[in-house]
């Protein structure tokens, strides 16, 4: 499992963050240094001695040439720093599209992930699979960013920065993981009561694995004669009004698409394994999981 950390990244774009990052935290380091230098020095070489008569000491007036220096010097550090994040800023937003490139869109809820692939004709939760983008074949992902009702922050520190989805707005990001393996994120952006646990999960997979995922996503949900009561239940109450199952009448948008819940490791924005006891406490009281679920109690 991918830790979530700035400090080991896996993509273009963190890595340019990352380098940036460290070039800022080296500049003011070196600033912080010599700032506590000469305090220390002053301390030291300036303090009241025991023969000191309580007299004024020598004031200077008027020196151009240290006015200059402390005025051309952090100026110059600005501009340089400016210039350094303007770079990585442009470089991230003009990025290339490749041929390959895959589209995804990211729908913030409360408190949930949902993740439409437009051109596969896959629709998902809370679990967002990519390809790893090798040099000789680069596969980005671009991500487009959506809110279906208030602000929200999709951050991935190993993959990229923080982009924030906006209600009525659309922002962009995209990722590059050169990497297979876990990513982990979070939600940036207080969103409710549930925000802590909004969690994110990318699966960057080889591209085999990948496009196997994609065609088992395209399959309609599997009819099996020893869970037909289940799916009569569901079928038959409210939650078909939320949720949506693929091959039958359960066309509900509101709530997360269950069409290939148990191909996913985690329920409930990936704050508990997707196990049986731990779905039948989502469905008998989801608070229990989800402080601040907006889904009744079933």
């Amino acid at each position: 499992m991918s830790p979530t950390t700035i400090f080991a990244p896996a993509s273009t774009a963190a890595a340019a963050i990352f380098d940036l990052s460290t070039l800022v935290i080296g500049v003011t380091a070196v600033i912080f240094s010599c700032v506590c230098a000469l305090l220390i020095y002053a301390v030291v070489v300036f303090r009241k001695r025991p023969d000191d008569d309580g007299s004024e000491p020598a004031q200077v007036y008027g020196s151009n040439q240290v006015e200059i220096a402390w005025t051309v010097i952090p100026v110059l550090i600005v501009v340089a720093l400016f210039l350094a994040s303007a770079r990585v800023v442009t470089g991230v937003q003009n990025a290339d599209r490749p041929a390959g490139t895959v589209d995804v869109i990211a729908i913030g809820h409360q408190f949930w992930w949902e993740y439409r692939y437009p051109r596969l004709g896959v629709v998902t939760a809370n679990e967002l699979h990519v390809p790893v983008s090798e040099p000789a074949q680069p596969t980005p992902t671009f991500i487009t960013l959506l809110s279906a009702d208030t602000d929200h922050s999709f951050w991935i520190p190993r993959l990229g920065g923080k982009t924030d989805l906006i209600p009525n707005r659309v922002n962009r990001t995209w990722i590059d993981p050169y990497e297979a393996g876990l990513y982990l994120g979070q939600c940036a952006q207080y969103c409710g009561t549930q925000h802590a646990k909004m969690l994110l999960r990318v699966y960057v997979d080889s591209k085999e694995v990948f496009d196997s995922w994609v065609r088992q996503q395209r399959e309609p949900a599997r009819q099996q004669a020893d869970v037909a009561e289940g799916r009569r239940v569901f079928l038959t109450t409210a939650c078909i009004n939320c949720h949506a199952v693929s091959g039958t009448v359960a066309t509900g948008q509101f709530g997360p698409d269950l069409t290939h819940l148990m191909s996913r490791d985690t329920i409930a924005s990936g704050i508990a394994p997707n196990t049986v006891e731990n779905l039948r406490t989502s469905i008998r009281d989801p608070e229990a999981l989800e402080p601040g679920s907006r889904m009744p109690a079933m």
